[in-house]
């Protein structure tokens, strides 16, 4: 063969090796391979995009959420999460309403499944992230002289407790039925805690603000009520486990959100172990705890 055909020969040989596609580690075929669990904040906002998260949420998780917030912001440049805080019984009614939102978080899952009747959650798209337990709290000087659980049915006792459509209210409502079945308090004990209730509230922040404020006797919160600002301001007397009521957090985009995508990264981070610990941190059980 000529030195004419030969050489072109082999610079053809010495450029094929440089063009073909490479599946090595770092190459561009092997990134493709690789899906990252939650997508980085450029998958989802752009720069210099302005973008309001709006997320409703159970008035129990006013301090945590604000906390959570603050780190999903700080994961995604650009963005404000929004929060209105209130009963989960008045934010499902607020979505069945129409009211515009992204994230539910609700405290009970009956107003997770309202959410669901009314079209504004996708069925099957609930998540719970946290549980929590109740508590009874009285005002530091005790006018009452509380000392146990069956003080709750002395007579002339004043008692604040949330309204049964309120989550929180509906299982102080529960507690109290196990109580009245235990020998220890006996079977009219219900009915005569009842007696002593001077104002059933729509949420359990306005309850807890009752208390502080020795307007009340006594009242039954979340134990993650007794923040350390109210721990200054309250006593606790302990429900035991066999009759406490455990509840439940579910959470879940709104179908209709305008930011989908951001709804359901901000979903995530309150179920990734970054979110559990803060959770964890501001007195509630993380999910799979016991």
């Amino acid at each position: 063969m000529s030195p004419e055909v030969i050489a072109p020969l082999m610079l053809l040989f010495l450029i094929l090796p440089a063009c073909a596609p490479q599946t090595g580690v770092g190459s561009p075929t092997a990134v493709q391979t690789q899906t990252p669990a939650v997508a980085p904040a450029s998958a989802i906002t752009t720069p210099g995009q302005r973008v309001t998260l709006t997320v409703v949420a159970a008035a129990s998780l006013t301090e945590v959420f604000a906390e959570l917030g603050r780190q999903f912001e700080a994961s995604y440049p650009g963005v404000r999460v929004e929060f209105s805080f209130a009963g989960s019984q008045q934010l499902a009614q607020q979505l069945a309403a129409g009211a515009p939102a992204d994230v539910f978080a609700s405290a009970s899952q009956k107003y997770a499944d309202s959410a669901i009747a009314s079209g504004r959650v996708e069925k099957g798209s609930w998540k719970t992230f946290a549980t929590n337990r109740l508590v009874v709290i009285y005002p530091k000087a005790n006018p009452a002289g509380l000392k146990q659980l069956g003080d709750l049915s002395k007579p002339g006792l004043k008692l604040v407790l949330a309204a049964k459509e309120v989550p929180v209210g509906q299982y102080s409502l529960d507690f109290l039925d196990k109580a009245s079945k235990d020998p220890g308090f006996g079977p009219a004990f219900r009915d005569n805690v009842l007696k002593n209730v001077v104002s059933y509230e729509d949420n359990v922040k306005s309850l807890l603000t009752k208390v502080v404020l020795a307007e009340a006797d006594a009242g039954i919160v979340y134990t993650t009520d007794v923040t350390p600002y109210a721990a200054g301001k309250v006593s606790r007397l302990d429900i035991p486990d066999t009759l406490n009521v455990i509840a439940s957090y579910p959470v879940a985009a709104i179908r209709d959100s305008p930011h989908p995508d951001l709804a359901s990264a901000f979903v995530e981070l309150l179920l990734a172990p970054a979110g559990q610990r803060i959770l964890a941190e501001y007195g509630f059980i993380p999910t799979g705890q016991p």
